[in-house]
């Protein structure tokens, strides 16, 4: 099950209290306070780890806290701290307050680590109340209350190259014979319900490389205002270096104008905002083995006057795909070495 969004609580524990004790040893009459402190209640950590990918965890275990720490003891013993609470999520996860909806952390890498909530501080015992006028103080503190806090959990998949199109264009086809991925495939519409990630190597050993492919969930008009699937999943390639433009140009869709169908899917990724109309692009013509071949050089004169690269493929046949698969390697290849140079320049 593939869950890329979550709400949790997470309270950390609260500290323990502080103890009220007098020190009784024989031949020691008065030996004065000897209430230990209370111990620190654990914090809740959030970790990004690699061997998760989706958030199914949280959905169905919403909250989340940490031990509180012990009461101090008599012989000034110090209460023991509780144990913290480690939450890992996907890299990729963006942390918003639930209540402010405000940016708390976004883990675009491995192994980063924060304290989403605080544990309380342990009280202190009677010991710190003694004084020259004041020998057998009965005062002690509670501990404090540990941070309780409502978070919201954003997953934005990690990819190079996001495919996008309208429902039942060749997709889940094409990623399948990318990569090693298995997406359900069938001929109706809205066949792909969920993101599907793909491992694309290209080369050989040791000079092989490798991009990831993420097949998004099909498009259509309106989609920005919920219709279909609505763009729940554009999140999904906010990341991505490249988008690679699926377009059908056989007769099975419907629909008569190719260069329209593309006009419509970047009219949504630019109402959803966040850039996505102006990444990168790349326009393959779809189902190429069965074409019409005036909608296949409509398509092609479109893609050469906004000077974008175009292919004509069919992921079924195999047409064209080995020149898509090393044309998208080189591009994301490119828009990596410009990545490192920039910060620099």
């Amino acid at each position: 099950m593939f869950i890329d969004e979550a709400r949790i609580l997470v309270k950390a524990g609260d500290g323990g209290n502080g103890c009220v004790a007098f020190r009784r040893e024989k031949f020691v009459p008065r030996g004065g306070p000897s209430g230990g402190d209370g111990g620190r209640g654990g914090d809740v950590v959030m970790e990004s780890s690699q061997r998760h990918n989706t958030l199914v965890h949280f959905r169905f275990n919403p909250e989340h806290k940490a031990e509180r720490g012990r009461h101090g003891e008599g012989s000034n013993c110090t209460g023991r701290d509780g144990e913290g609470t480690v939450l890992k999520v996907p890299v990729g996860t963006a942390l918003f307050d639930d209540e402010t909806g405000e940016l708390v952390h976004d883990f675009a890498r491995p192994d980063e680590r924060i304290v989403v909530a605080r544990g309380g501080r342990g009280g202190r015992g009677n010991q710190h109340f003694a004084t020259s006028t004041h020998q057998a103080p009965r005062e002690h503190e509670l501990g404090r209350a540990g941070e309780e806090k409502r978070y919201r959990l954003e997953l934005k998949l990690l990819a190079d190259v996001g495919l996008v199109g309208y429902p039942n264009v060749g997709k889940s086809t094409l990623i399948s014979r990318l990569s090693a991925a298995k997406p359900k495939i069938a001929d109706y519409p809205f066949t792909t319900l969920e993101p599907n990630l793909g491992v694309v190597s290209i080369g050989e050993a040791p000079h092989e490389e490798s991009y990831v492919v993420a097949d998004i969930p099909g498009l259509i008009e309106g989609a920005h205002l919920g219709a279909g699937l609505g763009v729940q999943f554009l999140r999904h390639i906010e990341r991505t270096r490249l988008l690679v433009h699926l377009v059908d140009v056989s007769d099975s869709s419907g629909r008569p104008d190719p260069v329209e169908d593309f006009k419509v899917i970047l009219g949504e990724l630019k109402s959803f905002g966040h850039g996505l109309d102006e990444k990168p692009m790349i326009v393959v013509a779809s189902k190429a083995d069965v074409a019409n071949p005036e909608k296949l050089k409509k398509l092609q004169t479109m893609a050469k006057r906004k000077k974008l690269a175009f292919f004509a493929i069919s992921a079924v046949t195999g047409l064209g795909v080995d020149a898509l698969k090393y044309a998208i390697g080189d591009r994301v290849r490119e828009l990596r070495e410009t990545e490192l140079v920039a910060p620099s320049t």
